[in-house]
């Protein structure tokens, strides 16, 4: 009985730090961040389609951000974003708002993860020991630390149907324009279009992510588990493969326009 008091103050506090105005201020500029990095990761991908090269994920627009003359101030100001939505992503985790329950948890601390690592991958960036390692790279280590635990093959392809469910989710939150929910008001013609036309793209690669992991799943090999750079390298190479990537490349530009309007917009 002594526990529920306490659960309560950790939610009174969450509530505190998610209202507080510096923290809201701080979480816009985190959605400014992450509409930079989707621009930047777009058009690397649509140089990819047509014979351009380029690391075409996070790691890789972190790394083209970092090489120019302002790159060290640019990847603090990125840090800083980033670890602002970390922040606020947990509050609402803990101490969610009216109708929310264990799913909205489950989608916060998760979306706190992916903005944890990129800030910490931004931080590498910014004290000048930043690795642009490839994306599949890091999908293929991940694959094969599962692969050596009891039911591994299973959790590899857990981690796959996972990805897709996500990637699936986007698409549903684009077509329905869901993603209209998350904002205090409308924000306008341009940006319902560019959200409509981003998340099913987004959605799309991730889904294609989460193939591959299933692919290794099935035939018990790390190496065919790609990341975000080696899905769209496999895209490109599709029939019809630099018209396909260019629509995404498209898509995630539109993607990283939603979030700046969604910087402005956002319900925090």
């Amino acid at each position: 009985m002594t526990r529920a008091p306490d659960l309560d103050d950790a939610r009174d506090a969450a509530r505190k730090v998610g209202d507080h105005p510096a923290l809201e201020a701080l979480a816009r500029i985190g959605f400014v961040v992450s509409g930079l990095l989707h621009v930047v990761l777009g058009w690397t991908a649509g140089r990819l389609g047509w014979g351009g090269g380029g690391q075409a994920d996070q790691s890789g627009a972190l790394s083209a951000l970092a090489s120019n003359p302002a790159g060290t101030i640019l990847m603090w100001v990125i840090v800083i974003g980033l670890a602002a939505l970390v922040l606020w992503q947990v509050t609402v985790a803990v101490a969610p708002g009216f109708g929310d329950g264990a799913f909205d948890r489950i989608k916060a601390l998760g979306k706190a993860a992916v903005y944890a690592a990129l800030a910490y991958t931004a931080s590498t960036f910014a004290m000048g020991s930043g690795s642009s390692s490839s994306s599949e790279q890091s999908s293929q280590d991940l694959t094969a630390t599962l692969m050596q635990a009891p039911a591994g093959q299973v959790l590899v392809g857990a981690v796959g149907v996972a990805i897709i469910a996500v990637g699936g989710y986007h698409v549903y939150k684009g077509v329905t324009r869901k993603f209209l929910d998350d904002l205090e008001q409308d924000p306008g013609t341009w940006a319902t279009r560019s959200g409509t036309i981003g998340y099913p793209a987004k959605g799309a690669v991730l889904a294609l992510v989460g193939v591959f992991f299933v692919i290794a799943a099935v035939q018990h090999q790390s190496s065919e588990a790609s990341g975000l750079d080696g899905a769209l390298k496999s895209l490109r190479d599709q029939p019809f493969g630099p018209y396909l990537l260019t629509a995404v490349a498209v898509g995630l530009v539109a993607f990283g326009l939603y979030c700046f309007a969604r910087a402005r917009h956002q319900r925090i």
